[in-house]
């Protein structure tokens, strides 16, 4: 299931002032869990579209009961989207990484979380695929502690 969801105004080529009819938008993945550290990763996302003028590919593994605060989020942010659930929730990091490609995407934004000192020896294997694997850049974050 994927649905598109475009606001703002027309992208411009950079230089000209005018609108780009070749020019392809600006893309930022993402993977979105309800968890701390998924719920992090949108924000961010959302705040590096705005500031670059891009649209967010929203990539989730969310249940379906879920959905629909994560579409009244992304509306009420004003920034282009599109919402993209996980063909195979087994295999997040692949999901990813695959749209990324798809898309052309600038970045691909992960959440991760917070370790034990015993933990932080290890980084999670979903993490550390899209780390090694994507071919684009990789932005991760954390979410903030309570």
């Amino acid at each position: 299931m994927s649905e598109t969801q475009q606001t703002g105004s027309p992208r411009t080529s950079p230089g000209t002032g005018t609108s780009g009819a070749a020019a392809a938008p600006r893309v930022i993945v993402v993977g979105y869990s309800s968890k701390p550290e998924g719920r992090a990763a949108l924000a961010r996302a959302l705040t590096e579209a705005r500031a670059r003028n891009a649209e967010v590919v929203v990539v989730h593994s969310s249940p379906d009961s879920e959905l629909a605060g994560l579409r009244a989020e992304l509306a009420a942010s004003g920034v282009p989207h599109e919402i993209k659930e996980a063909a195979d929730a087994l295999d997040p990091a692949e999901e990813l990484i695959t749209t990324a490609d798809a898309r052309a995407a600038e970045f691909i934004v992960i959440g991760l979380r917070r370790r034990s000192p015993v933990g932080k020896l290890l980084l999670g294997s979903n993490a550390q695929r899209v780390l090694l694997d994507a071919a684009c850049p990789v932005l991760a974050v954390k979410a903030e502690t309570v």
